[in-house]
């Protein structure tokens, strides 16, 4: 756990899961679950580097090397201009 949260400098923080979205040139990975821990004062999110290693380990494993995703969803797109 965090000492002191790097944005606001307070210390209070609570672990939780959410959804993380992994982007790589353009193709996605959404991992649900995601362990976190966020900054009660500001809202900071802070990910541990071995939780997104794996994140990204998965997401070449499905890219490259034929791996399975548990499901796969359509993201409507456009720009805002």
């Amino acid at each position: 756990m965090h000492q002191k949260c790097n944005y606001c400098g307070k210390a209070d923080y609570e672990e939780r899961k959410t959804p993380y979205l992994y982007s790589y040139k353009g193709n996605y990975l959404l991992v649900s679950d995601t362990p976190v821990e966020i900054c009660l004062n500001c809202g900071m999110l802070y990910y541990e580097a071995k939780v997104l290693k794996e994140i990204e380990r998965r997401f070449f494993a499905i890219q490259k090397e034929g791996g399975e995703a548990e499901q796969f969803i359509e993201i409507p797109m456009m720009n805002y201009a």
